[in-house]
């Protein structure tokens, strides 16, 4: 996806109909008026991305040793609502939630993840957990919005929260008995035919199309895994055999074998598939990617393209901010390679300049070296979450290459 915010289009586009998308894409720059929160990450217009964008960066600093600055924390707690869902920005946090509030599967399962691994977030985490388990289908996924179909980009973002507060997602079920294990394989498509990739819903006839971003999604949270991935042990091994997907493992497996076949086909890395892009590369979904290969032992394949996000990302990161900063740092860590020198740029480093200055910024032993040098040339991937549709829905797993708005 675009420098996204992207979910926040699709989203836009299950509230109020395809009509809605092409605004969607305008430019969001905030208004002259609007103020920014001090403790917000980024500068851009937080309506579609503001708890998104703010989740990944704080999860990210926590990966990297960083203590994020208290108000950034005390910021993302305030936008949650009493039932505990969260909303993609809220102005004025004050203001009780209501029935007019959108809240959505994606913004509620980041900030989970990110509150979960601070600590001390204990309540906030369980009131996250508890309202995702209060939306979740009958079919034991999960859509974008309450009320939506399950896709696979909300269902693999959700699974990650329920592993990062310590649940287990075969053991969250709907009202007829089914988990996150039973709806992903049903998510997945057909090996000879597409490649055994996770499908995303076409706006007008809801059919399933092979998706990469999907497929990344889909197969993170058919391994139980989250935004954090570490680096599997240098080997080569072989891609799996795509066959029916009648369980989370295969679908998984088949899965990995899609992003394997077209990353080999791109020279390592994707290319956008949003509508106007032309021979484009889809940066965040390349990292999505890498994350999902990594949770699936093909070290190999991971850090090729980690490596040519390194060598390729820089302008796309500078322009999309601290989502595509995150995304690259989680991409950095699962190839084992270090977020501290990532082409020559500290990502770590930029990342902090987006926001508040961190409470503390703890460095390893080769991160010294990294700060002598020049921070201009960046590296982000995308953000989200990749964006999955739903029969006209918008979804989730938010942030990619080119420039789009999220929700």
């Amino acid at each position: 996806m675009n420098v996204r915010r992207s979910a926040a289009v699709l989203a836009a586009v299950a509230v109020f109909g395809s009509a809605a998308a092409p605004a969607a894409f305008a430019d969001d720059k905030p208004s002259p008026s609007a103020a920014l929160p001090s403790g917000l990450y980024g500068k851009t217009d937080p309506k579609f991305d503001g708890v998104f964008r703010q989740s990944y960066a704080l999860l990210a600093q926590d990966t990297e040793g960083v203590e994020p600055a208290a108000k950034a924390v005390d910021w993302l707690t305030g936008q949650q609502c009493a039932s505990g869902g969260f909303a993609a920005y809220r102005a004025d946090s004050t203001e009780p939630c209501n029935s007019k509030t959108a809240v959505d599967s994606n913004s509620t399962a980041a900030a989970v993840q990110a509150l979960a691994a601070l600590g001390k977030q204990d309540q906030t985490v369980k009131k996250g957990i508890d309202w995702l388990k209060s939306v979740q289908n009958k079919d034991g996924g999960w859509g974008y919005n309450p009320g939506l179909p399950s896709d696979a980009n909300s269902t693999g973002i959700v699974v990650g929260a329920l592993v990062a507060a310590g649940r287990n997602p075969a053991d969250v079920k709907s009202q007829d008995g089914r988990s996150a294990y039973d709806a992903l394989p049903k998510l997945a498509m057909d090996c000879d035919k597409d490649g055994g990739a996770f499908g995303l819903a076409d706006a007008k006839s809801g059919k399933l199309s092979p998706n990469a971003d999907a497929t990344a999604a889909g197969v993170l949270g058919s391994l139980g895994k989250g935004l954090v991935v570490s680096a599997p042990k240098k080997s080569e091994t072989a891609a799996p055999k795509c066959a029916k997907p009648d369980t989370a493992t295969q679908a998984a497996g088949n899965g990995v074998g899609y992003l394997l076949d077209t990353l080999g086909k791109t020279d390592d890395h994707l290319m956008s598939s949003m509508p106007g892009a032309t021979d484009q590369p889809d940066f965040g979904n390349t990292a999505d990617s890498v994350l999902a290969l990594a949770a699936a032992g093909q070290s190999e394949r991971a850090e090729k393209s980690a490596e040519w996000l390194a060598k390729n990302s820089a302008d796309w990161a500078k322009q999309s901010g601290p989502a595509a900063y995150s995304q690259l740092i989680f991409a950095a860590h699962a190839a084992g390679m270090d977020p501290r020198d990532f082409g020559g740029a500290d990502l770590v480093k930029q990342l902090n300049a987006t926001g508040p200055a961190p409470e503390t910024a703890s460095k390893s032993p080769a991160a010294s070296d990294a700060d002598e040098k020049d921070d201009d040339g960046g590296v982000s991937v995308w953000w989200i979450i990749g964006v999955g549709m739903v029969a006209g829905i918008g979804i989730g797993f938010l942030y990619s290459g080119n420039r789009k708005k999220k929700q």
